[in-house]
């Protein structure tokens, strides 16, 4: 059996309608894994794609900046599966941020980004990370190059996405006793609808800046950040815990 067999076993993943988080949990339910599907939008072709290729999962909406919404989804996915093995903190506000310097930036945007990319996140693990105690499991938490590197004129992703980190690392204390594993994932620009949505007329230059300080020049796409995801997930990494692996085309070294 391949480390990375993840049958019998249930994986949560938030921001599941589209982009790297579709990717997520494709790859997870390809593993072996039943597929929780959470977003605020509909899931139903992400759940679609999984039943068509021999997977099982569920989708349901889920607003992670609600921690009433977080728990109905906890709740659900152990009344209907039993447990939860993995949860992908992957649900984050990206795309529709509006970029500027940073004395620029509205307070209602700065608050509605922590609201879900660093709260969302705490939000999750407090509903779904208890039910794990009893076998241990396994948590990936979503970074970005944005925290590792420093991502100029989006302080607040930036700054949410370093948080991410901080929560990791505290977190990953907090449960080892639990044989429950906390981990990052920190990619570079992916190629996805978000990131276009993001530069706009920018995406160009922003591309070729961001690639020009990778050792691997490319831009990354939606199956480059699924095998780290699968590792993190499954017992190939049992001892690992409190990482921040950098999926960025060796941008920064940590």
């Amino acid at each position: 059996m391949a480390q990375t067999d993840l049958t019998g076993r249930v994986a949560v993943v938030t921001g599941a309608a589209r982009g790297l988080g579709r990717a997520y949990a494709q790859g997870l339910a390809k593993a072996g894994a039943t597929v929780v599907a959470l977003d605020l939008s509909d899931c139903s072709d992400t759940v679609r794609d999984i039943e068509t290729n021999g997977g099982r999962a569920f989708g349901r909406r889920c607003d992670v900046g609600d921690m009433t919404s977080c728990r109905d989804a906890a709740d659900d996915a152990l009344t209907r599966l039993g447990r939860v093995d993995v949860l992908v903190n992957n649900a984050a506000l990206f795309a529709t941020l509006k970029s500027g310097r940073f004395d620029t930036i509205a307070e209602g945007d700065w608050e509605s980004c922590m609201r879900v990319n660093v709260t969302g996140v705490w939000n999750c693990c407090r509903a779904f990370v208890p039910p794990m105690r009893e076998r241990g499991g396994s948590v990936v938490n979503i970074s970005s190059l944005a925290a590792t590197y420093g991502l100029p004129n989006a302080l607040h992703y930036t700054t949410s996405k370093a948080a991410v980190i901080g929560l990791t690392r505290g977190l990953a204390r907090e449960l080892g006793r639990f044989n429950i594993r906390v981990n990052a994932v920190a990619p570079a620009t992916v190629e996805t609808d978000g990131m276009s949505q993001f530069f706009g007329e920018k995406k160009e230059d922003a591309v070729k800046a961001i690639v020009s300080g990778q050792s691997i020049r490319r831009v990354l796409t939606t199956d480059d950040l699924v095998g780290t995801i699968l590792y993190l997930a499954s017992d190939a990494s049992s001892m690992v815990t409190g990482q921040t692996i950098a999926v960025d085309g060796g941008t920064v070294s940590l």
